[in-house]
């Protein structure tokens, strides 16, 4: 296969595995009309079409499929090839796609970034930060981080630090003109932050453990977000009550200044927490491998 060739295939699976020409160019570090003419000279050569383009969508077509399921493994393990050569080296090399939650993201990996690229600085990291639950092989990610309660079937999965518990919180202003619920009941009495994960129709309901079982209270309220960290600034503002999960990044510094106060802590205990997970394979790449190696030694440690 002669590297003109290479180049158009490897353009064809970064079109697929991204979605969009737009994000497939960005990826490959071209312009959107390139890749397009990359398309179109691979389509030529073949002389079938691969892809099925609109304006707001690109799909595969029969023949499409059929070259993306078998090249793409095929290029994986060259890309194998290449990073073990690299190996003997001592320097794990590529990039690395992880999936993870913007909480996540903030806790288990941002304090480590600058560790990481020191150790390993042949690896490119790409963050995919995703609070809609997805297919991390789907999405073309290598690895994700998620909760345990979330984790995908047959996957690997590494823990990362302790369990976590959500908490209810309000500002001291709130409580003083509304009173402190002291039942997860009380709640349905109250202004409540509402909280739609992305992806989802429905609205989240809040989960409580009463005498050893778990419950779920639906609550109403004057604001309805997207991202929990919204609701704890609306709460510290006096809009309501805000539950969200524990965290040193955003609930901790508010409950310590003073502009939260935590609430029902006795109907919120801990949960299993954050997992690194990926999908089990024959050979694990090099540079996935340091990551995951990397991300245990740090939890271990920390």
């Amino acid at each position: 296969m002669r590297g003109r060739e290479y180049a158009e295939l490897e353009a064809f699976v970064a079109v697929v595995e991204e979605g969009n020409f737009r994000r497939a160019a960005a990826r490959l570090r071209i312009s959107a009309s390139s890749l397009s003419q990359t398309i179109g000279k691979l389509e030529a050569r073949l002389g079938v079409n691969l892809l099925q383009r609109t304006t707001r969508s690109t799909s595969l077509t029969e023949p499409g499929k059929r070259l993306f399921d078998r090249f793409r493994p095929a290029m994986s393990e060259m890309a194998i090839a290449v990073e073990d050569v690299m190996q003997l080296q001592g320097r794990p090399a590529g990039t690395v796609r992880l999936m993870l939650p913007r909480l996540a993201l903030a806790t288990q990996i941002e304090p480590w970034l600058g560790a990481f690229h020191e150790k390993y600085p042949d690896i490119v990291l790409e963050l995919g930060i995703e609070d809609a639950p997805l297919d991390i092989i789907d999405a073309g990610y290598d690895l994700g981080i998620t909760l345990g309660e979330l984790l995908q079937k047959d996957m690997i999965a590494l823990k990362l630090g302790p369990d976590i518990h959500q908490l209810a919180v309000a500002s001291p202003d709130y409580l003083a003109a509304y009173g402190v619920p002291q039942t997860p009941g009380d709640l349905h009495g109250h202004k409540c932050i509402n909280w739609r994960k992305p992806g989802r129709k429905k609205l989240y309901n809040w989960e409580f453990c009463v005498d050893g079982r778990w419950i779920s209270v639906a609550v109403e309220g004057p604001l309805i977000v997207s991202h929990r960290d919204t609701a704890l600034k609306a709460a510290a503002q006096g809009v309501g009550i805000a539950f969200a999960y524990w965290s040193s990044r955003w609930m901790q510094p508010m409950i310590e200044s003073g502009s939260l106060t935590p609430i029902l802590e006795e109907y919120s205990p801990p949960f299993p927490g954050w997992y690194l997970y990926y999908p089990k394979q024959r050979a694990t790449p090099p540079a996935v491998r340091a990551l995951i190696d990397f991300l245990r030694h740090c939890h271990q440690e920390a």
